[in-house]
C-alpha cells in the first residue's frame, strides 16, 4: 500500500496553517491509515485532526485545526492509496485489449473497482464485488454507482465477460438497489452477440428485475484496427437502425410502468442510422451524457443559449477535499491556450468525424467551417473527438492554410497531452483549446474567453 502524497496545499487553509507542504506523505489520520480518498474524507471531517506525516524520511506529527466549515485544504496524488482492484474479466469487446503498444501506462489499467465507479463514474461489472464492499457502499452512502450489464441472461453475460462469475454477479446489482443505492447501467451492444433478440431479452430483464435503476445506456461496440477478436465488428447502418428501433420500442413500456423511459440509445446510433436527434426533453435528466447519450442535443441547446442542467454523474470527487484531479472527467488541459482574437480571421473547428455533422450546421452560419479528423491512429470505427491522437490532428492540420483560427475541443487532451503523447507544440498550426460545450464554442467563435 502506497502512502498518499500531498501535491498541493491551499494558501490560508487549516493544512497550510499546520505546516503541511507538497511532498509530504500521509502516514495516518486520527490514528488510522486511509486506504482511499473516500475514507480520507471521513477522517478529515474532524475539527481537530492529529496527522502523522513522512517528510524527508522522518516521521512528523502535525495537529490540524479546522474552524467552522473549513476544508482541510490539500490535494493528494491519487484517489486510491491501496491497490486498484483490477478487472478479472476477459471481454472480447474490451477496448483496452484494442490499444496499440507504447501509450502511457495508465491507459492499460483495466479496473473493476466500485470506488472508481463512485468517484469517477467508471463502469464496474461487479464480478469482484463482495459482502464487505456492499456494507461499505451502504454505510458510507457511496451513490451513485455505474454498472456494466451487457446481458441479463446469465449464460450470455458469463460468455461475454469470459468469466463464470458474470452469470451471478448481477445479484449485487439487486442488493445495491434493495439498499437504495442509485445505479446507472450500460449495455455495450455487439453485433451478432447481444443485439436483436438478446437485447430485447436484456431490456425485458432490466424492467422485470431491476426497475429501480436510474438509467441504462445502450452504446455500440467500438472496434479498433488492433482487435484480435474475429467476432467483433462494427454495426452496419441497417443493424444500427434496427437496434435504435428496438430501444425506442421499449421506451413506452418503461414509461408506462415506471413513469420514465430509463433506457436510451447513445448518439452514435442516430449518426450510424442517419436519423435526426431527438429534442433535449427526450433525454429526461441527461444522466448518461458522459456516455454519449444526448450529448448532441445538449450541445446544440447550449450553443443556442438555452440552459442545460447536467447533474454530476460521478460521485463527489470534484467536491471532496483532497481528491486528485485525475480520471477521465478531470480538466483536459492545464488552462486554455489563449490566442489574441484576430477580427475577421476565418475559423476552423477541428473535431472527430462523429461530431462533424453535429457541429457543421451550428458553426456555418457564423462563417466557420469544420475540419473532421479521421482517426487513423486507432482505425476501425473509432470516430469520437475524445480519442483523437496528436499525429492524426497534426496530419489534418498540415494541409490547412495559415491565418485561420483553429479551435480544438479540450476532450482531446489530458494534462495537455494527446493519447499518443504529443502536445500542442507538436502541431503544425497553433490551436485554441475550447471546453467541449456549446456555449463555450459559441463564445470562441466570437473571440470571447470561455
Amino acid at each position: 500500500m502506497s502512502l498518499p502524497r500531498v501535491v498541493a496545499v491551499a494558501p490560508g487553509s487549516p493544512a497550510a496553517r499546520a505546516g503541511l507542504a507538497p511532498g509530504d506523505e500521509i502516514v495516518a489520520m486520527g490514528g488510522q491509515v486511509p486506504r482511499d480518498v473516500i475514507q480520507y474524507q471521513w477522517l478529515a471531517d474532524e475539527p481537530i485532526l492529529e496527522m502523522e506525516l513522512r517528510r524527508g524520511g522522518l516521521e512528523v506529527p502535525v495537529t490540524v485545526v479546522r474552524e467552522g466549515n473549513e476544508t482541510l485544504g490539500i490535494e493528494v496524488d491519487a484517489a486510491l492509496f491501496d491497490q486498484v482492484r483490477t478487472c478479472d474479466n476477459h471481454c472480447e469487446f474490451c477496448f483496452i485489449y484494442q490499444l496499440p503498444k507504447g501509450l502511457r501506462k495508465s491507459l492499460y489499467v483495466k479496473d473493476d473497482d466500485y470506488r472508481l465507479s463512485f468517484l469517477y463514474g467508471n463502469f464496474t461489472t461487479l464480478t469482484r464485488f463482495t459482502e464487505s464492499d456492499l456494507e461499505r457502499v451502504v454505510t458510507e452512502g457511496l451513490s451513485p454507482l455505474w454498472v456494466s450489464i451487457h446481458a441479463t441472461d446469465p449464460e450470455i453475460r458469463a460468455a461475454m465477460l469470459r468469466n463464470r462469475r458474470g452469470a451471478t454477479s448481477l445479484r449485487w446489482l439487486r442488493a445495491l438497489l434493495d439498499h437504495g443505492v442509485e445505479v446507472h447501467g450500460q449495455v455495450v451492444v455487439c453485433p451478432g452477440i447481444n443485439d436483436g433478440a438478446v437485447l430485447d431479452d436484456t431490456l425485458a430483464g432490466v424492467l422485470d428485475c431491476y426497475p429501480e435503476m436510474k438509467s441504462v445506456a445502450c452504446v455500440p461496440l467500438g472496434v479498433s484496427k488492433y482487435t484480435a477478436e474475429g467476432n467483433m465488428r462494427p454495426h452496419g447502418a441497417a443493424e444500427a437502425a434496427a437496434t435504435l428501433e428496438l430501444i425506442e420500442g421499449w421506451q413506452p413500456t418503461f414509461a408506462s410502468a415506471l413513469g420514465r423511459r430509463m433506457v436510451f440509445p447513445s448518439d452514435e446510433y442516430y449518426l450510424l442510422a442517419g436519423g435526426d436527434f431527438p429534442p433535449l426533453s427526450y433525454y429526461e435528466d441527461l444522466a448518461q451524457m458522459e456516455n454519449g447519450v444526448g450529448i448532441a442535443s445538449a450541445f446544440a441547446s447550449s450553443f443556442h443559449g438555452e440552459s442545460v442542467g447536467v447533474p454530476h454523474t460521478g460521485g463527489f470527487f470534484q467536491s471532496v477535499d483532497g481528491a486528485p484531479a485525475a480520471g477521465y472527467r478531470a480538466p483536459r488541459a492545464p488552462g486554455s491556450v489563449t490566442l489574441m482574437p484576430r477580427p475577421g480571421a476565418p475559423v476552423t473547428v477541428v473535431t472527430g468525424t462523429y461530431a462533424a455533422p453535429v457541429l457543421s450546421p451550428l458553426v456555418e452560419p457564423f462563417g466557420a467551417r469544420v475540419l473532421p479528423v479521421t482517426n487513423d491512429f486507432f482505425g476501425g470505427n473509432i470516430a469520437v473527438a475524445g480519442l483523437l491522437a496528436g499525429e492524426d490532428v497534426a496530419a489534418a492540420l498540415a494541409g490547412e492554410p495559415h491565418g485561420r483560427r483553429y479551435l480544438l475541443p479540450d476532450v482531446c487532451l489530458s494534462g495537455g497531452r494527446f493519447l499518443d503523447g504529443l502536445g500542442l507544440e507538436d502541431l503544425p498550426r497553433a490551436v485554441e483549446i475550447v471546453p467541449a460545450d456549446g456555449a463555450s464554442l459559441r463564445r470562441a467563435l466570437a473571440g470571447e474567453p470561455s
